[in-house]
């Protein structure tokens, strides 16, 4: 396995991000030249901290699935948007421009997301083409262009539904601009060029509710965008694995039907990518 931190910071930043590989690597035995999707995790925590819940245990899950990997640590409160969105830009960029180093197909990333993680990752696929995070990087667009999105329980609107924590966090004292917090609404962003979605949520989400992802699945339907949702009728917010693995010390987390949601993740990654 590759298996490096690394630091990302950006120019004149006083932040800095960390992005975790776990890469599996080629062997003489199988196939020196073997190439893999890779999953870029972005864990949940409300913009105010990155959720180990949602971290490593998703990389192994999906390393066993045969996929590559990493999990970005992005930076939180008091970083403010664009912070994290730039870092995530910046990971994707180097997960290709590495790409013979690691294994990577570079025309199978995926960027991953659980709450306030999957508000972010949303966000990259919804601005990656956005002249301000082009101009703001000096990277061409297409260097940091995600090839799917997989969001877990997203934080997607301001409106009526929003987790109003996460937008507090991420917009800083630019929260009371009604402008910039629907700038950040991003069933409204939705475009062509938003890249083929997978999602799931409970029905029951007291923190972030399932409209979340209805709405953005709706964006998606409208356009055309192939997307997948699935919708669980019990649970609650955070599940991460929804196994004993990701549990919290008091036992919150485990829901068995939840279950199945990574294993049909890893089955709508090998279709898509199969029918690509």
């Amino acid at each position: 396995m590759i298996h490096e931190k690394i630091e990302i910071q950006l120019k004149d930043s006083e932040f800095k991000a960390n992005l975790f590989t776990y890469f599996l690597d080629n062997s003489p035995e199988i196939d020196l030249g073997r190439k893999r999707p890779v999953v870029l995790i972005c864990p949940g925590g409300g913009y105010e901290m990155t959720s180990d819940r949602e971290a490593e245990a998703l990389a192994v899950k999906f390393m066993a699935m045969g996929y590559h990997a990493a999990i970005l640590r992005y930076s939180v409160a008091p970083a403010r948007f664009p912070e994290a969105l730039l870092q995530l830009a910046t990971a994707v960029a180097m997960l290709r421009e590495n790409a013979e180093k690691w294994h990577i197909d570079t025309g199978k990333i995926v960027v991953q997301g659980s709450s306030a993680g999957g508000h972010l990752a949303a966000s990259l696929g919804v601005f990656w083409n956005k002249p301000f995070v082009a101009e703001a990087l000096g990277m061409d667009a297409g260097k940091f262009r995600p090839n799917g999105l997989m969001l877990s329980y997203p934080v997607i609107t301001s409106g009526e539904k929003a987790h109003q924590g996460s937008f507090e966090k991420v917009l800083g004292e630019d929260y009371v601009d009604e402008e910039k917090r629907r700038f950040l609404s991003l069933e409204y962003s939705v475009s062509k060029d938003t890249p083929p979605t997978f999602l799931w949520h409970t029905a029951p989400d007291d923190t972030v509710p399932v409209e979340n992802s209805l709405l953005f699945f709706q964006a998606l339907h409208a356009l055309d965008i192939p997307a997948e949702l699935h919708i669980y009728p019990v649970g609650g917010h955070g599940l991460g694995l929804a196994t004993a693995e990701t549990a919290c010390p008091n036992g919150y987390g485990i829901q068995p039907e939840c279950e199945s949601w990574i294993q049909l993740a890893g089955d709508w990654m090998k279709h898509m990518f199969e029918n690509k």
